[in-house]
C-alpha cells in the first residue's frame, strides 16, 4: 500500500482506564480489546487540553495550547495553523467527517459580520468534507428518530437524556455508524484510498446510555470514585461547589452515573466492532490504518468532580489505540511511555507518506508501531487548562493587576513519579504519584519541587512557536537553519517511499 485508507475515531470523553484490556474490574470492551490485540495500545496516552475545542485543536494541529491558543469552546482557531485534514488533502485524500470537530472559524476569514460561521464554535475543521455533521443540536439524528415514529422533544439535551427509552440501534452512536458504513461501502469500488474521521459524541454526557446499554451494568457492581483530599487547592474547592462539576453527593446517584457512563462505553465499543466487521466484509481491514483516541477524559466522580476540568489526570488521560496493517512488528504490544494527542497528526503524516509540518509539537509514534522504543522519547506528559470562560461561575477570584485572564490558567507536567501543577497566579501543587496514585499526597521537599518546576520551564522553552524560527534568509534564498544533527535523523523507514522525518518531528 503506497497510501492506506485512514479511519480516525474519536470517542468523546473516554477515560483511559475504561477498557477491559486495561484491567477495569467491571467494563467489558471486547471490540476495542480486539483492536488493541491487533495493533498497539498506548497505555499512558494524554489529551493536551479540555474541554472539546481546546482538546481537539491540539489533536488536529499537533500543537500545545500554549501555541495554538484555543483556550475555550468559542476561541477561534487561527487559520495560519496546518491541520491533519489539510495534510490529508496534500497526500491525495478527500477527508470525510462523520460527527463534529468543534473548531471555530478564524474571524478574518469570515465573509462579513453576518457570516453564520461566526455564531458558533462548532464549525467544521478546514479540509474536511462534512458528510454527516452532528454538532450539539444533533439535528439529523433527531429528524431520523421522528421518521421512525419517536415523539422526541426539540431540545437536543432532552433527546440525548432519554436514550435509555429507545432501542440501542436507534441511538446517536448507531446512527453515525450506519452512515459511516454506508459511505465506506460506497468507496469500495472507487479504487482510491479514503480518509474518514468518525467523531462520536458518546460517552460524553448526559449520562444516559442508549437502549439496553443503559441496563448493561448494575450500579451496585460499579466501583466508587476516589474522594477529594481534605487539603486542596482553592480552585479545586471552587469546582466542588460548582453544580455542573460537582459529583452527586449521594452514593446511589454516583453509582447510577457511573453505570450509565460504562453503558455508553459499551455502546461505542459495539459501534467500533460494527465498523471493523464492515471493513473485513469488504476486504478493506488490512489496508486501513485505524486510530482511536479521545479529545479529553472524564472525572467520573474522582476527586469529587464530574465532566472534564481542573488538573487531575482523569480529565486528560484517554484511550489510545493504533493499528497500521503495514507494521505488524508492533501488533499486540502495549506502550507504557507517555504519548500525547499532539503525536497523532505527525504520525498520520508518516502513515500517509508526507512531511511532518514544522509547527508540530508532537512527534511520530512510528517507532512504537514498529515494536521499537526510541531512547530519546519524552519522560512525562503535559497538558493545560484555561478557565477564563468559567471563572465567573467558580466564586471570587481576584482579577490580575494587569487585567490579563491568563492568570486563570494552569499547566501540568505528569511523570511516572509525580505531577507538578503550576497556576497562572504563581501558586503550585506537586503530587507524589509513586506513593499515592490518587493525587491525595503532596510533595513539599523544595529540592524536588524546584526540579519539577525547572522541567516544566524547559518544556515550555523547547516548544515555543517555531513558525519562522526554522528558516533563514541566506544567499540563494530561504533555507532551513540550523541543519539537522545526524544523530537526530533515524534510519529510513522499512516502507518504500516513506519519508525519514527528524526524530523531533521538525
Amino acid at each position: 500500500m503506497d497510501r492506506p485508507n485512514v479511519l480516525l475515531v474519536t470517542l468523546d470523553q473516554f477515560r483511559a482506564d475504561s477498557l477491559s484490556c486495561a484491567g477495569h474490574p467491571v467494563v467489558q470492551t471486547p471490540n476495542l480489546d480486539a483492536l488493541a490485540a491487533d495493533g498497539v495500545r498506548l497505555a499512558n496516552h494524554y489529551s493536551q487540553a479540555a474541554p472539546c475545542s481546546p482538546g481537539r485543536a491540539a489533536l488536529y494541529t499537533g500543537t500545545y495550547q500554549m501555541n495554538n491558543r484555543v483556550v475555550s469552546n468559542g476561541t477561534p482557531l487561527d487559520s495560519r495553523f496546518d491541520n491533519l485534514a489539510l495534510a490529508a488533502r496534500r497526500a491525495g485524500y478527500r477527508p470525510a467527517l462523520f460527527g463534529y470537530t468543534d473548531q471555530g472559524i478564524d474571524p478574518r476569514l469570515a465573509t462579513g459580520p453576518d457570516d453564520p460561521r461566526l455564531d458558533t464554535y462548532e464549525g467544521v475543521l478546514a479540509g474536511f468534507d462534512a458528510v454527516l455533521h452532528l454538532p450539539t443540536e444533533v439535528g439529523p439524528w433527531i429528524d431520523w428518530l421522528r421518521t421512525l415514529g419517536h415523539d422526541v422533544a426539540d431540545d437536543p439535551e432532552a433527546v440525548l437524556a432519554t436514550e435509555p427509552d429507545r432501542p440501542a440501534d436507534h441511538g446517536v452512536s448507531a446512527f453515525l455508524t450506519d452512515r459511516l458504513i454506508a459511505w465506506i461501502e460506497a468507496q469500495a469500488d472507487g479504487g482510491e484510498p479514503w480518509f474518514a474521521h468518525a467523531s462520536y459524541l458518546r460517552p460524553h454526557p448526559p449520562y444516559a446510555a442508549a437502549g439496553h446499554w443503559s441496563r448493561a451494568y448494575d450500579p451496585a457492581d460499579v466501583p466508587l470514585p476516589v474522594p477529594p483530599a481534605d487539603d486542596r487547592h482553592p480552585l479545586h474547592g471552587h469546582m466542588l461547589e460548582h453544580p455542573s462539576l460537582a459529583a452527586p453527593a449521594d452514593e446511589e446517584g454516583m453509582r447510577h452515573l457511573r453505570a450509565q457512563y460504562y453503558g455508553m462505553i459499551g455502546d461505542v465499543d459495539h459501534q467500533v466492532g460494527r465498523v471493523r466487521a464492515a471493513l473485513e466484509r469488504l476486504g478493506r481491514w488490512d489496508d486501513t490504518v485505524v486510530v482511536v483516541v479521545a479529545d479529553h477524559g472524564e472525572q467520573l466522580g474522582d476527586q469529587g468532580l464530574i465532566e472534564k476540568a481542573g488538573f487531575f489526570d482523569a480529565s486528560y488521560r484517554v484511550i489510545g489505540l493504533w493499528r497500521d496493517p503495514r507494521r505488524p512488528a508492533g501488533h499486540g504490544t502495549v506502550v507504557d511511555r507517555f504519548t500525547e494527542n499532539v503525536d497523532v497528526f505527525p504520525t498520520l503524516c508518516d502513515a500517509m507518506g508526507i512531511e511532518v509540518p514544522v509547527q508540530c509539537d508532537g512527534v511520530p509514534l512510528t517507532p512504537f508501531l514498529d515494536g521499537e522504543e526510541p531512547p530519546w522519547w519524552r519522560d512525562a506528559a503535559f497538558y493545560e487548562w484555561d478557565w477564563r470562560d468559567v471563572v465567573q461561575f467558580l466564586g471570587e477570584f481576584p482579577w490580575p493587576w494587569d487585567r490579563r485572564p491568563e492568570t486563570f490558567h494552569l499547566a501540568v507536567r505528569r511523570s511516572a513519579e509525580r505531577a507538578y501543577v503550576h497556576f497562572g497566579d504563581g501558586s503550585w501543587r506537586c503530587y507524589d504519584l509513586a506513593a499515592d496514585p490518587t493525587w491525595r499526597t503532596e510533595v513539599h521537599d523544595p529540592a524536588v519541587v524546584l526540579r519539577e518546576a525547572q522541567a516544566m520551564l524547559e518544556w515550555r522553552m523547547n516548544h515555543l512557536d517555531r513558525t519562522m524560527t526554522g528558516l533563514m534568509l541566506l544567499d540563494g534564498g530561504v533555507g532551513r537553519f540550523p541543519p539537522p544533527h545526524p544523530a537526530m535523523v533515524p534510519r529510513p523507514s522499512a516502507l518504500a517511499g516513506d519519508p525519514a522525518p527528524l526524530a523531533d518531528g521538525r
